[in-house]
């Protein structure tokens, strides 16, 4: 099976490649509606700011294929900002609403933490991740995110930084990461072959 990665001009988009490439995972770039519509599994990185990622998709017009493919059940993977962008918005840019598939806000950390949050830390999983399936009790992965998502229904796995916030997302075929697997080494590596291996 091809993992269909989506480009919309990422900044970690290469690092993405070079782990499937790791990992023995035959993939493919599109920047299209057309391209999404044929996919089998997605991947959507993501860095940087939340309004230009949303308005990168929509100005590609391919808001309602994402949407659809995941209807269908086809399995999809948001990295950093690309978990950021299932849900409705974001403090970042409450102009532009997210895919909505996830109706809380994401929000900015607040408190005497440094912001952004940049560096490794461990999670803490929920029983049956299917992401997390093989890699310890305590996954110690690489963040680098100054915005959260709130813990809901579908988190897999919270990490705690000022106040513990959504790490993984599950939810049928739905899938999120707020760090940086293709950061993160070899449990990283292990975390995306999972997701290849649904």
């Amino acid at each position: 099976m091809t993992i269909t990665i989506f480009d919309y001009g990422a900044g970690n988009l290469r690092s993405v490649q070079n782990t499937l490439a790791k990992i023995g995972a035959p993939y493919k770039l599109v920047d299209d509606a057309a391209g999404l519509r044929e996919a089998e599994k997605i991947i959507l990185p993501g860095v940087g700011h939340f309004g230009q990622m949303v308005r990168a998709l929509d100005a590609m017009r391919v808001r309602e294929a994402i949407l659809e493919q995941i209807a269908k059940g086809v399995p999809f993977l948001g990295i950093c900002l690309g978990l950021q962008a299932m849900f409705s918005e974001s403090e970042e840019d409450a102009e532009v609403k997210g895919l909505g598939l996830f109706p809380q806000k994401v929000a900015r950390f607040t408190g005497e933490m440094r912001v952004p949050h940049m560096g490794w830390n461990d999670l803490e999983a929920r029983a049956g991740s299917r992401l997390l399936r093989d890699v310890g009790e305590k996954p110690y992965v690489y963040f680098a995110h100054s915005y959260y998502a709130p813990v809901n229904e579908a988190t897999a796995a919270t990490c705690t930084y000022t106040i513990p916030y959504t790490a993984v997302l599950e939810r049928d075929n739905l899938f999120g990461v707020q760090f940086h697997p293709e950061k993160s080494g070899p449990l990283g590596l292990k975390i995306v072959k999972n997701f290849v291996e649904l």
